[in-house]
């Protein structure tokens, strides 16, 4: 991430940009930048959200009440990606390149180069096509794959992606900009962008997730030791939240809990996870997991988290019904980063960042199943196929 750092003093301020819905209005090609409000208030008043938890237009509803990611449960496979290979992507940062990993063998089975700086592999909207994401300033862009071949297709120049999500209506990519703390929006289907938005205040803007209606979007920014809340169709700071664990906090995976209740969000140097309520109006407390919190996930069922600590070495389980620790799995002489569960639930599959190297883990009593030796500086994998109807972006964040 250090590479990203020496471009910020050479950002140029943008030029304000109404803002209107974008998920049913389609605006010009070339992207220009808006400021966000500059407002320094943690928690700033903002014009409360609709309580009616009617989802953002062109959202799909929740299929039950209680679990945000009932569709996403173990083996629930939908037809686009029934008939695609099992296999785990690994993106590595510093070799430049995507390991391929047979899951039922734990064995590399293909290498393929991933671009400046591959960051993430991120499932489409659509779950029918996977991007290596790539962030290297000023260059950058996105490699499709084909999830039924595991093949690369060819690199489409972007710049900086650092991060990947998508409009709750699928109808626009977002991709994360984070050396510019900028959002530029993309039509997928042409990667032509459509417009952008600068937040000067969220210096390396990074991880994010929606609340269950979808109506606004919490974003990390890691180098600002705060959070940012967006009304999802405006694009318009509602509020902005100083983190108060620690002075030089940096804010990472940021993720909505299965009941919709409250978001979670992992501190590498605060050492733990902040919660807040579902609608990001208020911190409410700090979990202390271990050094270097830094991923989240959550098992087939919601009732468990799953935080890695990635200096630590350690993964922290949380029950989601109180959100207290229960118990702290170690993988000796580990790092684990970020990763994701296996479709049936039984196997999260993490990234370690700092020792080259992919573990396998059991969700059932944390016993290390394996670890891999993979490329140089491992980061986002993603283990395919996934359960569930769409995807809202990074490495499975899938409803």
């Amino acid at each position: 991430m250090s590479s990203r750092l020496r471009i910020f003093a050479a950002l140029l301020a943008a030029v304000l940009l109404g803002v209107g819905g974008f998920f049913w209005t389609r605006a010009a090609d070339r992207g220009t930048s808006s400021p966000a409000d500059s407002s320094d208030r943690a928690g700033a008043a903002a014009r409360p959200l609709p309580a009616s938890g009617t989802p953002v237009r062109g959202m799909p509803p929740n299929p039950t009440t209680g679990n945000v990611y009932a569709a996403a449960g173990p083996g629930m496979l939908s037809a686009a990606v029934r008939g695609d290979r099992s296999l785990v992507y690994v993106p590595n940062t510093r070799s430049d390149d995507v390991w391929v990993i047979d899951p039922t063998k734990y064995k590399v089975v293909a290498k393929f180069p991933g671009g400046p700086e591959p960051q993430h592999v991120v499932p489409s909207y659509d779950m029918r096509t996977l991007y290596v994401a790539s962030s290297r300033a000023p260059n950058g862009g996105v490699i499709p794959v084909n999830p039924r071949t595991g093949r690369p297709g060819k690199f489409v120049n972007l710049r900086d992606v650092y991060n990947l999500y998508f409009t709750p209506d699928g109808k626009q990519a977002i991709v994360v900009a984070e050396a510019y703390q900028r959002l530029d929006f993309y039509d997928p289907t042409t990667w032509r962008r459509a417009r952008s938005v600068r937040f000067p205040q969220c210096a390396g803007i990074n991880h994010m997730d929606y609340s269950a209606d979808g109506r606004i979007m919490l974003f990390s920014c890691e180098f600002a030791n705060r959070m940012l809340v967006l009304d999802t169709a405006t694009l318009r700071k509602l509020r902005e939240f100083r983190l108060t664990e620690t002075a030089d906090g940096m804010p990472q995976d940021t993720r909505l809990t299965p009941d919709g209740r409250h978001f979670l969000v992992a501190d590498m140097r605060a050492n733990g996870v902040y919660v807040f309520d579902g609608q990001a109006t208020r911190q409410i407390r700090f979990i202390r997991t271990g050094r270097g919190a830094h991923g989240i996930y959550f098992s087939r069922d919601g009732q468990r988290g799953f935080v890695t600590n990635r200096d630590a070495g350690t993964i922290t389980v949380l029950d989601m019904a109180t959100l207290k620790p229960t118990s702290t799995w170690r993988i000796p002489g580990g790092s684990p980063d970020m990763g994701g569960l296996s479709a049936d639930g039984k196997v999260l599959w993490l990234s370690g960042r700092y020792d080259d190297e992919v573990y396998a883990v059991s969700t059932r009593d944390g016993r290390l199943l394996a670890r891999i030796p993979v490329g140089r500086g491992p980061h986002g994998l993603c283990v395919w196929p996934q359960p569930g109807r769409y995807s809202l972006g990074h490495t499975a964040n899938i409803r």
